[in-house]
């Protein structure tokens, strides 16, 4: 089939299988020419498919050589509709790991459930012995159950105290209009708590914990961002920014008892802003980013996942001086460019001056566009995609699974 991209708001609701497989393989190009890194062996990384998640595995499969297992919820093909992109992502990750004799799994179902986390803990029982040295936490999801109550949370993007009111751009038309949002109410703020805050991460590592299958000196790390105070309102002060401290309150919660137990700790990684499915739905989100993209490349100091996650593996989880990367709350600042005194300067002079007539030479609104397109295998430079291709794609590992 002939697949084309279809946009509905801000999602794409369909992907392409070669776009996919070039992403990753490029990723994969990318950390290869790094050369060889010493550090975990065996990793866990929830939330595997897609963004940061995938440029972890990435990074600690062919970076590191470790073996890794990937919790995911994708979509497979069925009839005339493709599987979604982090589908497609992850079976060109096993297909490539698997051709240089690299171990790799996938589970694919709701992370969020008992069921899910079961039936990776038994996988790591049969599959690893010495334990996982590293969890990566990775998970992005507009909705929540809690496995033990089955109360469905569902998360909001809104401020809290008062309505905010700023820029915003439609990334396919290029206007730049005002939204205004209102502000969130408790019940709002608590449902998006519940979501995007510790709760989950902390019931996976006490279920790896009981399980026994952690590794001494074991690791876990969740990902997060802080941003500037643009975007500090509908984000960092908002609720998103509240799930975030409960993030960062579980952190230091885990490294207790991980500490006691595997000598072990607990990291949030803050990450730089970027185009992601997730980052896309925030209103104000994509202006600023598109101007940081502008800014960062002029200064040549321009990061994607990739990019980032090898930093964070390489100067800030494995390097002697590690604790050079870390602020005063304990976090790991892997966004220290991006909020830089002269980027984020740069950015306000633009974001006052930024309108439709003048968004494409004081933004890098195509990029962020080709980048938005890139996330579901469009848009990538060598890749036809006038061609006939097949849809169906499977996941080497699922598919073993599937026939066992």
């Amino acid at each position: 089939m002939i697949i084309e991209p279809k946009v509905r708001g801000f999602i794409c609701t369909t992907s392409h299988p070669l776009g996919c497989q070039a992403n990753v393989l490029q990723q994969i190009n990318y950390v290869e020419k790094q050369g060889l890194a010493t550090g975990p062996k065996k990793v866990l990384v929830i939330g595997a498919s897609t963004g940061y998640g995938l440029a972890s595995r990435i990074v600690a499969s062919f970076g590191y050589r470790a073996e890794t297992i990937g919790v995911f919820f994708e979509r497979a093909a069925a009839g005339k509709r493709t599987a979604s992109a982090g589908w497609y992502n992850s079976a060109a990750f096993e297909s490539e790991a698997n051709a240089k004799g690299l171990y790799a799994k996938s589970i694919n179902g709701d992370a969020f459930s008992n069921e899910i986390k079961q039936q990776t803990i038994d996988l790591i029982k049969q599959d690893w012995s010495g334990g996982v040295d590293l969890v990566i936490y990775s998970l992005a999801s507009p909705r929540r159950t809690n496995p033990n109550t089955g109360e469905t949370f569902n998360s909001v993007l809104k401020p809290i105290g008062q309505a905010f009111k700023n820029k915003t751009v439609n990334v396919m038309t290029n206007e730049v209009s005002e939204i205004e949002i209102e502000s969130a109410n408790e019940d709002e703020i608590n449902h998006t708590v519940n979501v995007m805050g510790g709760d989950d991460w902390a019931l996976w590592m006490n279920a790896l914990m009981e399980a026994n299958v952690l590794a001494q000196n074991v690791r876990t790390v969740a990902y997060s961002y802080v941003g500037p105070e643009l975007t500090y309102p509908v984000y960092r002060n908002g609720t998103i920014g509240r799930a975030k401290e409960h993030l960062e309150q579980t952190a230091h919660d885990l490294t207790k008892t991980l500490q006691a137990r595997y000598d072990g700790k607990a990291l949030v990684s803050v990450n730089k802003g970027l185009v992601t499915q997730a980052s896309a739905a925030i209103p104000v989100v994509p202006l600023y980013i598109s101007l940081l993209y502008s800014v960062m490349k002029a200064k040549g100091i321009h990061e994607g996942c990739i990019e980032q996650i090898w930093r964070l593996f390489n100067n800030g989880l494995y390097a002697a001086n590690s604790d050079s990367l870390l602020d005063a709350k304990g976090r790991v600042r892997i966004d220290d460019w991006e909020m830089r005194d002269d980027v984020q300067e740069e950015i306000v002079k633009r974001w006052q001056q930024v309108t439709t007539n003048n968004l494409e030479q004081v933004s890098d609104i195509a990029g962020y566009r080709q980048e938005f397109y890139q996330l579901f295998g469009f848009d990538v430079p060598g890749v036809s995609y006038q061609q006939d291709v097949d849809a169906d794609v499977a996941i080497p590992s699922i598919e073993e699974q599937s026939l066992v």
